[in-house]
Parts: structure tokens; C-alpha cells; sequence
């Protein structure tokens, strides 16, 4: 009678080894990327981001923004924006413009560029007869110069609306004779009271066209 030869049988350990193998090649293999899910996105580290870092609005550029929030008109009448020459950086001599110069026929009407008060009504040999005004919070000065004439019953404390009439373009003070314009100024002031010691700012990029109030 022919015998079936029995099965070999392992040994005891040999299990425990396969499993043990199974596990360390598994760790070596990097899993397969999930269907459908993206890969995971590092965050960019603060030293290596390339976005500009952000930064506040200093004093100065704070005004600026201010100043044009105002909508301010060009104070001349008839007068529009792009007919108002850059001599903002012109030198004066040793200094420098700091203003906008508005040439018009004289006798045209001065305008105020804002809403606000009359500060001081003054004359001297540069400026010649001139108006310092204030918007309505005090902080922002505008400087009208070289007028032929006031505007009438203008005096100082009285309120303005945009567009009010102040006075006439001329050529008193240090003006050519034969060059009337506006001396146009706008300065942030920093002291209160000292209205003629302010920061300048050049106006022409916040002008729009000149529109009078009728009065």
C-alpha cells in the first residue's frame, strides 16, 4: 500500500519572521497618493515669503490721504486741472516753489478750494494781499496769494462752502506785473496756531474742476 508522504511542517519561528519582514518593507514603500485628495501644501515660511512686508501709512502719508478725501476744486474760476502748470518743486531763488501758480485773466474770481473758515486776512510784500483758510477739522491750511482784492464783507472767522468766492486774482506783493495769477498753497499744520509753519503737499493730483457756490 503506497503512503502519502506527510506535509512538511514549519517551524514555529518562521511565521513570527515572515511577519516581521512583511512590516519592515512596508515602512520603506511610500504610500500611494489617495484618489482625489491633493497632496499637502506647506505654508510659506515667514523668512522665505516673497509678499512685501506691510506697512501702517506714516503721519505724513495719513494727511495725504486726507487731504484727498477733501475733493478739492481749483480755485480759479473757469480753470481746469490740466491747465494748471507743475511749479510745485520750482526753485524760487534758494528755496523751493512749494505751491501751484494759477495763471487767469485779472479781476477772475478766487475760489475756496474747501469747505471751511477764513483764518487770517493778510498783506505783505511777498504774499501781497492773501487769505489763510482752514478745512473744517482746523488741520488742513490753504494760502491764496498775490489778490487783487478781497471779496466783499470777507472777514476773518467767517465760514466758507466749497466754491465761495474770496476774492480776485491779481498781481500785489512779489507777483510780475504783467503775470497776474493765484500763489496756491496747501499745508497740513502740525502746531495748532502756527498756520504759516505747516508741512506742504502739492495739490494738482487732488483737483477737480472748478465749480462756484454762487456767492
Amino acid at each position: 500500500m503506497r503512503t502519502v508522504p506527510d506535509s512538511p511542517r514549519l517551524h514555529p519561528v518562521i511565521p513570527l519572521l515572515q511577519f516581521a519582514f512583511l512590516v519592515a518593507f512596508t515602512a520603506c514603500v511610500p504610500p500611494s497618493p489617495e484618489v482625489g485628495v491633493l497632496p499637502r501644501q506647506e505654508s510659506p515660511s515667514p523668512l522665505t515669503d516673497s509678499s512685501p512686508p506691510f506697512h501702517s501709512p506714516s503721519p505724513l502719508d495719513r494727511e495725504i490721504i486726507n487731504v484727498r478725501s477733501r475733493l478739492l476744486i481749483v480755485p480759479v474760476a473757469g480753470v481746469s486741472p490740466d491747465q494748471i502748470p507743475d511749479s510745485y518743486l520750482a526753485k524760487r531763488g534758494s528755496r523751493t516753489h512749494n505751491a501751484i501758480d494759477i495763471l487767469a485773466p485779472r479781476g477772475t474770481p478766487v475760489l475756496s478750494a474747501d469747505e471751511g473758515r477764513v483764518l487770517k486776512l493778510r498783506s505783505n510784500a511777498l504774499g501781497g494781499i492773501t487769505v489763510y483758510a482752514t478745512d473744517p477739522a482746523g488741520r488742513i491750511v490753504y494760502y491764496y496769494a498775490h489778490l487783487e482784492r478781497y471779496r466783499g464783507g470777507l472777514a476773518e472767522g467767517a465760514p466758507l462752502g466749497k466754491g465761495d468766492t474770496i476774492g480776485y486774482v491779481g498781481t500785489t506783493g512779489n507777483a510780475p506785473p504783467g503775470v497776474p495769477h493765484l500763489h496756491f498753497q496747501v499745508t497740513v499744520m502740525h502746531v495748532e496756531g502756527k498756520y504759516w509753519a505747516g508741512t506742504p503737499i502739492d495739490p494738482r493730483p487732488f483737483t477737480t474742476p472748478a465749480r462756484s457756490s454762487g456767492r
